[in-house]
């Protein structure tokens, strides 16, 4: 194969290589999932494609594969890193536009910061879409019952409101939580602290226990504000272990966006032997 080049980017630590290809349908699952291995690849928690969009108001399309190969409809957090991918092309002017998905088209603000970073990182603002309620969801494991909400933002969330959960206990309950559904679930731990701030921990199909989620984030600030425990139509603060993501839901229709942050990580170019950084 032709040596192509990528982009390694990161949003609170939830980490992608970015790369354009034409037809997202044949780029080779085992290829995405050698990329992924941070031992012998270059590392990430998934891969993103960039390719030309499939709306005619779109810049373009995102299509995101994940560590072990599957490919979710949606990712928060990969989205924001494609928006800030294609505003470092584009340049400043170029920092509002809309990005197919899987999941449907979802729109972007990219907001550059300044210098030292110089391009390489910005607070990007997007569209999530409309949450929808998909009912409760209770799972006996071992000798506890534990309930959870479910929400769809165009992937499935499955969240858990208590006391904060122990790593190794999210390690072994968020896979068999997952797999209660057929195809799976992303799984959310939160913990309220106060009417606008929710700390939370995720395990994502496909990934396993990330550092951050945006899609977890906003359905766990939908599931809380529906449920009476955050504000609708106000900031609602989610702290995950790789840092803050800012979110708003509306009342009327249960649209949400959020706000977070992205980052330029390095640039290099894959060839048939494997990755080299530049």
């Amino acid at each position: 194969m032709p040596r192509v080049s990528f982009d390694k980017y990161q949003g609170l630590g939830n980490d992608f290589i970015v790369l354009r290809h034409e037809d997202p349908d044949s780029f080779p699952v085992e290829r995405a999932k050698a990329l992924c291995d941070r031992h012998f690849g270059v590392g990430a928690d998934g891969v993103l494609l960039v390719s030309p969009p499939t709306t005619a108001a779109a810049r373009a399309r995102m299509t995101v594969l994940n560590a072990d190969g599957s490919r979710p409809e949606m990712c928060g957090n990969g989205l924001r890193c494609v928006a800030l991918f294609l505003a470092r092309e584009d340049g400043p002017d170029a920092s509002d536009f809309v990005v197919d998905t899987d999941a449907g088209p979802r729109s972007c603000l990219v907001e550059m910061e300044a210098e030292p970073a110089g391009g390489r990182a910005a607070s990007v603002t997007t569209g999530m879409g409309r949450a929808q309620l998909d009912g409760e969801l209770e799972v006996r494991h071992g000798e506890t019952s534990e309930r959870f909400t479910r929400v769809s933002m165009g992937n499935p969330h499955a969240i858990r409101f208590g006391p904060p959960v122990d790593l190794a206990r999210i390690d072994e309950l968020g896979p068999f939580v997952s797999s209660q559904v057929p195809g799976g679930l992303n799984v959310e731990f939160a913990t309220l602290q106060g009417a606008a701030r929710i700390d939370l921990v995720v395990w994502e199909r496909g990934v396993g226990r990330t550092l951050a989620c945006g899609t977890g984030a906003a359905a766990t600030a939908v599931a809380a504000a529906v449920a009476g425990h955050a504000p609708f139509d106000a900031p609602i603060a989610v702290h995950l272990p790789g840092g803050p993501l800012e979110i708003r839901v509306s009342r009327e229709d249960l649209d949400v966006q959020l706000r977070g942050p992205a980052r330029w990580v390095f640039s290099g170019w894959l060839s048939p032997e494997g990755p080299v950084t530049s």
